[in-house]
C-alpha cells in the first residue's frame, strides 16, 4: 500500500512540474506564432502540416498545466528545427533555480531523439544549446520547462557561452525596449532554430548519431505602440568553435535571415506571417544598439 502512494506522489509531481504533448499540428499551441500560423518552410512544414509525418513531430511544450512554447522536431536529425515562444520580460529568478536535469519526452521513441547520455564525455566540444533560452523566460515555471533535449541542439561550447550568450541578452535588450503593445507591455514572437548538417559521416555526429547542426539562427516579430507598425529584426552564426571575445554576431534584417535560409531550404521560406521583409528595421540601426548594450 506504501509503495501505492509512493508512487502515485511521484507520478503526481511529475505531472505538476512539466507537460508536453505529441500533437498532429499547433492548433493547441498557435498562440506562440504570429497571427496563430507556424512558419512555412518548403519540404519541412508547409501549409501548417509536416511535410514528412514520420520524420517531423509537432511538440507543445510546457509545465504545470499550461503550454508554455511550441517546438517542431526533427526525429531522422534528432534535433529541433525550431522553437517558437513568446517574450514578455524575464522574469524574477536565476539561472541556479531554474536549472534541472535534462529531460526526454516520452511520446516519442528514445532511437528517435536525443539522450542525455549522447552528450556525455564527448569530444566534439559541444554543448546543449537551448533554442528558447532560459533568460528569455517569463517566470520560473517556464524556464523549467525549457530543459528537455527537444529544445536543445549540440552546440560548439565557446559559441554557445560566448557570442550566441551575448546575443541573447543583446536581443532581449532589443525586445524590451521597442517590442510594447498597445498596452504597453513587451510583447514579441520569437522563433529558434537551427540547420543541420548536410550528410554528416557518422564521427562527425553526436555520439555517432546525432545531428550537430551547421548553422544556428533566431529572429523576431513584435509590434511597436510608438511607430504603430510591426517591426522584426535576426541573428543568424555557422556553429563553430571560435576564440574568446573574438566573435560578434550580427543583427539583420529578417529578409537577410530568409534568403540565408533560403539557401537550404528553397525559396517560399516565411518565418513570420505578420512581419514582412520590408516592415524590417534597418540593420544598421540595430546592429549600432546591440554593439552599445553590449
Amino acid at each position: 500500500m506504501m509503495v501505492v502512494i509512493i508512487l502515485s506522489a511521484v507520478l503526481m509531481l511529475i505531472f505538476q512540474c512539466a507537460v508536453s504533448d505529441v500533437v498532429k499540428d499547433f492548433d493547441k499551441c498557435s498562440n506562440f506564432f504570429s497571427d496563430n500560423q507556424p512558419p512555412e518552410i518548403p519540404g519541412v512544414l508547409v501549409d501548417s502540416k509536416s511535410a514528412d509525418q514520420n520524420r517531423y513531430k509537432f511538440i507543445c511544450q510546457g509545465a504545470k498545466d499550461k503550454y508554455t512554447f511550441a517546438t517542431f522536431y526533427d526525429t531522422e536529425s534528432r534535433i529541433p528545427v525550431f522553437s517558437a515562444y513568446r517574450y514578455s520580460g524575464k522574469g524574477n529568478f536565476n539561472r541556479d533555480q531554474a536549472k534541472k536535469p535534462w529531460s526526454t519526452e516520452p511520446q516519442l521513441d528514445n532511437n528517435k531523439q536525443a539522450a542525455d547520455d549522447d552528450y556525455k564525455n564527448n569530444k566534439l566540444n559541444v554543448n546543449r544549446g537551448h533554442l528558447f533560452p532560459v533568460c528569455h523566460a517569463k517566470d520560473l515555471d517556464t524556464a523549467k520547462s525549457t530543459f528537455t533535449l527537444t529544445n536543445a541542439v549540440p552546440q560548439k561550447e565557446s559559441f554557445n557561452g560566448g557570442s550566441w550568450a551575448h546575443m541573447e541578452g543583446c536581443t532581449m535588450g532589443l525586445m524590451e525596449t521597442n517590442c510594447r503593445d498597445n498596452n504597453d507591455q513587451v510583447s514579441a514572437y520569437v522563433l529558434t532554430g537551427a540547420v543541420p548538417a548536410k550528410n554528416p559521416l557518422p564521427q562527425d555526429m553526436l555520439n555517432k548519431r546525432v545531428n550537430i547542426p551547421s548553422m544556428m539562427w533566431t529572429a523576431f516579430c513584435c509590434y511597436n505602440n510608438e511607430k504603430q507598425s510591426w517591426f522584426s529584426a535576426a541573428h543568424w552564426a555557422k556553429n563553430v568553435d571560435e576564440d574568446v571575445n573574438q566573435k560578434m554576431i550580427l543583427t539583420v534584417s529578417l529578409k537577410n535571415l530568409q534568403d540565408e535560409l533560403k539557401k537550404t531550404w528553397g525559396e517560399g521560406l516565411k518565418l513570420f506571417n505578420k512581419c514582412d521583409e520590408k516592415k524590417s528595421l534597418m540593420s544598421s540601426i540595430w546592429y549600432f544598439i546591440s554593439r552599445v548594450t553590449g
